[in-house]
């Protein structure tokens, strides 16, 4: 806790003794990865001691008109950005845990009439974006009752969050949180090639999905293979299992990583030179109490399988697997991650037959309307590479089939925001103008806007980017 500033530490220890003073407590966390991980170590801290406790897992449009029934409300990983204490009652006490920017200053706990305590990075100086999210805030508040063996989960949060996104490393106080969990023994920090499914996919396959810039391997796993080939890397190891990149010596991945180099320089324009290193090497985490080549060892694969859990509402199936709780959480998991899969594809699909894609300016966008307001923003990552890289993409559709307003996500490459620009404060902006919200990364961002300003939105966001790019 020394690492912190001094009144940051009193907070923390002000929150202990909130915590160590009350019997009827519920938490209210994100519906996703970051969420979901300070969700589980704040039940994790509650279960050690002794304390019966409820937690739901919630999106933030649910959280204007929340109704406070308990006697202490934890809110992690969301609850700065909304006025969740408007309907506190005089004998409430508010604990809020998040890293997104506050509505409330540091001093409001002092101007209400009820007990009010708000732990967040950004009343410190403290970047919330790449400093510290939810789950590294509870982890500190886990630190705090002496449980530093769920440093590993706040690792996960930080990876689930992109909390390192911006160079490839852990900043800040996700630094030191990591390095706890190396010293704890839960966790390996390894420099490594930037391709997603490190322990699971067929490394031809892994490299197909490297979408930050259009190569020729690209969605193109004979051009993958042929690579391999050129490289001189086996695809298969002696038993003929197809090779992951967790398989590949160093010599191999130094090849693969001066070829990708080599690839990318030829197709970006000279100010994003500069940047193709981090956009190809960075370091990757194992959870090294998880099995080898599972969806559970390397963190990036492990935060999307709790996103898929949060996707098809089944955080508790998450929850489980994070508490340790996994004789029938693993097996809930795979079913899950394989409809997951099987609903992407299948809409993917639907998008690249009708052409879906309409580029602008200085976007491109698509009409989701078929798709799930959950899984909206996952599926517009994953076309980034059926369009234009050099320019951000937006998926659109209906929340839910009770509200008709829409969701936006936002998706676009890494480089893009190595030169700068933070969509995530853009969308913002622009969602705020036509009676919407917004916010998030630089890199992954999002908004809910009326359905009927979605025309104006897309053009005011279009001028908004005018000189950006």
């Amino acid at each position: 806790m020394e690492d912190l500033p001094d009144g940051m530490k009193d907070l923390y220890s002000q929150a202990k003794n909130m915590i160590l003073s009350n019997e009827d407590i519920k938490i209210y966390s994100h519906n996703d990865c970051d969420g979901i991980s300070s969700g589980a170590i704040l039940s994790i801290i509650l279960d050690r001691l002794g304390k019966d406790h409820e937690i739901e897992f919630i999106s933030l449009d649910k959280l204007e008109d929340l109704e406070i029934k308990n006697k202490l409300t934890i809110f992690s990983d969301l609850g700065s950005g909304q006025p969740v204490e408007k309907n506190a009652k005089s004998d409430s006490e508010i604990l809020i845990l998040d890293h997104h920017p506050p509505l409330r200053d540091l001093y409001y706990k002092d101007t209400v009439d009820f007990k009010f305590l708000e732990i967040n990075p950004m009343h410190f100086g403290i970047n919330g974006t790449y400093y510290i999210c939810g789950g590294g805030l509870c982890y500190y508040l886990a630190k705090e009752f002496g449980y530093k063996d769920l440093s590993w989960i706040g690792v996960l949060s930080a990876v689930g969050d992109m909390q390192n996104s911006h160079t490839g490393k852990m900043e800040g106080l996700n630094k030191l949180i990591l390095q706890d969990a190396i010293d704890e023994g839960y966790v390996k920090k390894i420099g490594d090639l930037s391709l997603y499914g490190r322990e699971t996919r067929p490394l031809f396959v892994a490299l197909s999905y490297f979408s930050d810039v259009n190569l020729p391997i690209t969605n193109s796993k004979n051009e993958c293979i042929e690579l391999l080939k050129k490289l001189d890397i086996e695809r298969q190891d002696a038993d003929g299992v197809f090779r992951k990149l967790s398989d590949l010596s160093h010599e191999e991945k130094s090849r693969l990583f001066s070829e990708l180099v080599k690839m990318l320089s030829k197709e970006v324009p000279p100010k994003y030179v500069k940047h193709i290193p981090k956009l190809v090497y960075a370091d990757s985490y194992e959870f090294l109490y998880e099995e080898n080549h599972t969806s559970l060892r390397d963190a990036s694969e492990f935060s999307t399988a709790m996103n898929a859990c949060a996707r098809n509402n089944e955080e508790m199936v998450a929850l489980e697997i994070l508490k340790g709780n996994r004789t029938d959480a693993l097996d809930a998991l795979e079913l899950i991650s394989r409809e997951h899969r099987r609903y992407l594809a299948l809409k993917i699909k639907d998008l690249d037959e009708n052409n879906a894609i309409t580029e602008l300016d200085n976007l491109q966008y698509f009409n989701g309307n078929n798709i799930k307001s959950e899984v909206v923003g996952t599926i517009t990552g994953m076309i980034l590479s059926q369009g234009n890289w050099q320019k951000p993409i937006i998926g659109y559709t209906e929340i839910s089939e009770e509200n008709d307003d829409l969701k936006i996500s936002l998706r676009c490459s890494r480089l893009l925001a190595y030169e700068g620009i933070h969509f995530g404060n853009i969308i913002r902006e622009v969602a705020q103008s036509v009676g919407g919200n917004g916010g998030g990364h630089s890199v992954a961002c999002g908004a809910y806007i009326p359905k009927e300003k979605k025309d104006e939105f897309i053009n005011r966001f279009n001028e908004k980017l005018e000189g950006y790019l």
